[in-house]
């Protein structure tokens, strides 16, 4: 299994989260937290800098899978370009969606994700019929922004997946997940070298581009150890900070 010194990652706030399995976390409300790092060119369709084009085939593929992108945004991680997904895929096995937010951190020839995700439990469905409720079925399903105004299949587009509504539901998965990946964003601390390694241009010709986060409810499969330019140092005391500890 991966754990967190085998990625770039070197500090993390794991306040509230309690270890499951190397470089996979949990805490009460259910939320899973994991890290992850692929040794190959990124499998993204497109540089961040063209990120209306990015946008369209990410949401694409997430509809050909069954899901939907609620959205995707550049930003940076420590300093570092990076692309932000929020998905929602269906749960299959039993009615209800599961709700994955990502940071997926390119470089030329690797990448860094840091996902957190969560599904509905028991009740589902109450905040779209309390959204749409309130708004109305005309003004519920909207063209999906990334689409160029038309649907893509997959789970629809619609408002109550925007986050205007997460304060009216603390306690849903989407919720969760949006709160939980913004709060943990400004913690995260890479090693310098994965931070100086040169930024993804741009998807490869080749077929040895690596997979990226799965748009599934279940975690990422481990991806093999950090190997960059110079492995990290061994971990030392105060990588994974904890609140009080």
């Amino acid at each position: 299994m991966t754990s967190i010194a085998q990625t770039p990652i070197t500090g993390l706030d794991l306040t509230g989260f309690a270890e499951r399995e190397p470089g996979v976390w949990t805490d009460a409300a259910g939320i899973i937290l994991s890290v992850h790092f692929f040794p190959l060119v990124p499998d993204l369709p497109a540089p961040l800098h063209e990120l209306e084009r990015l946008r369209f085939e990410r949401a694409q593929g997430v509809a050909r899978a069954g899901g939907g992108l609620i959205d995707a945004v550049a930003g940076a991680v420590d300093g570092v370009t990076a692309l932000r997904q929020l998905i929602k895929m269906p749960l299959g096995s039993r009615p209800g969606q599961a709700f994955i937010g990502s940071w997926t951190l390119p470089k030329d020839r690797c990448s860094t994700v840091v996902k957190v995700q969560a599904a509905e439990g028991g009740m589902t469905g109450l905040r779209e019929a309390v959204v749409m409720d309130r708004v109305g079925p005309a003004h519920y399903f909207q063209p999906h922004p990334y689409a160029g105004g038309g649907q893509l299949g997959g789970l629809p587009y619609h408002v109550a997946d925007l986050e205007q509504w997460d304060a009216q539901f603390p306690d849903h998965p989407l919720t969760l997940v949006r709160a939980a990946l913004h709060r943990i964003t400004s913690t995260v601390e890479l090693h310098e070298q994965f931070k100086a390694l040169p930024p993804f241009p741009g998807p490869a010709a080749g077929p040895q581009s690596q997979p990226g986060p799965s748009p599934v409810s279940g975690p990422v499969p481990p991806a093999p150890p950090y190997s960059g330019p110079a492995a990290p140092v061994a971990p030392r005391r105060g990588w994974l900070r904890r609140k009080g500890v």
